[in-house]
C-alpha cells in the first residue's frame, strides 16, 4: 500500500514556499526541529510565520541546535511571546572536555504540521543556501504521526548528555518504510552499519549523493568489493562545498576510489547539500546525515529507509537530474597535484574523525 501523497524538493526556494504555506495553513500543532535557523530574511519569515500561528492558538514548538543556531540571538523570541517553546539542543559550556562534550549535535531537519504533513531531509532554515541544491521529502499520510512522535521524543531530551540509547535508537516502521533514529556513538553505529548492509546487497548500482564525502574504511571496502562484484557505484559530491577543510580531506580518498572503481562525480552549478543512497533503483534512504565520520558517530540524525515505489521513482529523477550538471573525477590532475597539496591533506588528515 503506497503513501498518499509524496514530493520531493531539490529547491530551497520551492521548498520553503511551500512549507510556509503549509504552516500558515495549521490548525493545531506545527512541530520544528532544525540544526541551523539562521538570523537572516528567511530565517525572520519563518520566525514571523511561526509566530503568528502561536498566536492564533496554535500548539508551535521548535528544536534548534546550539551550535548551528546562535544561543544569544533574540530573533526568536516572539515565538515565545506569542505562546510557543523555543528548545536550544545542547547548550555549549566550557569545559576541559570541550569537544568531546560539545561535539554531540542535533543534525536533524524535521518539520511535522498537524496528523497529516511531514517534512524532512537535508535543508536548514538560511537566505545562504537559497540556491543550493538539496533533498527534501513531503509526505501528506497518516505516517505524519510518527514523525510527530520522533520529534516530541527529541525535544525532551534537549538538554540531556546521557540518554536512554535502546529507546531514542527504535526503528520505527510504516508499510515498506523505516524511520532510523541515529544518535551519537563511538562503538555501535547503525546508519552507517545499514549503508554497509544496503552495499553489500547490491547487485546493479548504488549512487550516493552528498556534501561531504569522508568515508570510513569499512565504508570504502565495501564500495570496492560492490564494484568487484560488477556493481555500478557512484558517488555525487560538489565540486567546492561550502566547508573547504572537508574537500581538502577527501581529496586524499579519491584517487584511489577511482582506481578502484568507483565513478567520482562533482556537481558544478552550485554546492550540492543533498544526502541520500540509492540502491539498485528500488532501495533509499533520504536523510539529514552526511557521509561522514561526525554524522555517523557524533550527531542525533534521521533517516527515511525503505521501498516505495512514489519515492522511488521521484528519487531517479532527482538523480539523473543532478548528473546532468556533474563532471568526471579528473584522476590525471589528482595524480599531478604538489607537494604543498598532499602535505596539507595529510596534515588535515586526523581531523576526519571530527568532520
Amino acid at each position: 500500500m503506497e503513501l498518499q501523497n509524496v514530493k520531493l524538493f531539490d529547491d530551497n526556494l520551492e521548498l520553503y514556499s511551500s512549507q510556509l504555506t503549509d504552516i500558515e495553513n495549521a490548525k493545531h500543532y506545527i512541530f520544528l526541529e532544525v540544526f541551523r535557523f539562521n538570523e537572516d530574511a528567511m530565517g525572520q519569515k519563518y520566525c514571523m510565520a511561526l509566530a503568528k500561528k502561536a498566536k492564533q492558538g496554535v500548539k508551535v514548538k521548535v528544536l534548534v541546535d546550539a551550535w548551528g543556531t546562535k544561543q544569544d540571538s533574540t530573533f526568536l523570541n516572539p515565538i515565545v511571546e506569542a505562546g510557543g517553546e523555543v528548545r536550544f539542543f545542547q547548550k555549549l559550556y566550557l569545559t576541559l572536555n570541550f569537544i568531546s562534550n560539545n561535539h554531540r549535535r542535533n543534525h536533524r531537519k524535521l518539520l511535522v504540521i498537524d496528523n497529516e504533513i511531514a517534512y524532512m531531509g537535508s535543508a536548514n532554515i538560511s537566505a545562504y543556501s537559497l540556491v543550493w541544491r538539496e533533498l527534501n521529502i513531503r509526505i501528506e499520510d497518516r505516517m505524519a504521526r510518527l514523525f510527530r512522535k520522533v520529534f516530541l521524543d527529541n525535544f525532551a531530551l534537549y538538554k540531556k548528555f546521557n540518554i536512554d540509547k535502546i529507546r531514542f535508537k527504535r526503528n520505527i516502521f510504516y508499510k515498506q518504510l523505516m524511520i532510523m533514529q541515529e544518535v551519537p556513538s563511538r562503538n555501535r553505529q547503525r546508519l552507517r552499519h545499514k549503508y554497509e548492509q544496503l552495499i553489500k546487497n547490491a547487485k546493479k548500482n548504488i549512487v550516493i549523493e552528498t556534501p561531504y564525502f569522508l568515508p570510513s574504511s569499512k565504508l570504502r571496502k565495501a564500495l570496492t568489493w560492490a564494484v568487484h562484484r560488477g556493481v555500478n557505484v557512484t558517488v555525487v559530491m560538489p565540486k567546492h562545498s561550502d566547508v573547504q577543510t572537508v574537500d581538502i580531506i577527501r581529496r586524499h580518498y579519491l584517487g584511489r576510489m577511482h582506481k578502484n572503481g568507483i565513478n567520482i562525480k562533482f556537481y558544478t552549478p552550485t554546492n550540492l547539500h543533498a544526502k541520500c543512497v540509492f540502491v539498485d533503483e528500488e532501495t533509499f534512504s533520504i536523510t539529514s546525515a552526511n557521509f561522514d565520520y561526525r554524522s555517523f558517530q557524533h550527531q542525533h540524525e534521521i533517516a527515511l529507509i525503505g521501498k516505495e515505489k512514489k519515492i522511488t521513482k521521484l528519487l531517479k529523477a532527482h538523480i539523473d537530474t543532478t548528473l546532468e550538471s556533474c563532471e568526471d573525477f579528473d584522476y590525471q590532475k589528482w595524480l599531478n597535484r604538489t607537494r604543498f597539496e598532499k602535505f596539507f591533506e595529510w596534515f588535515l588528515l586526523p581531523l576526519r574523525f571530527l568532520m
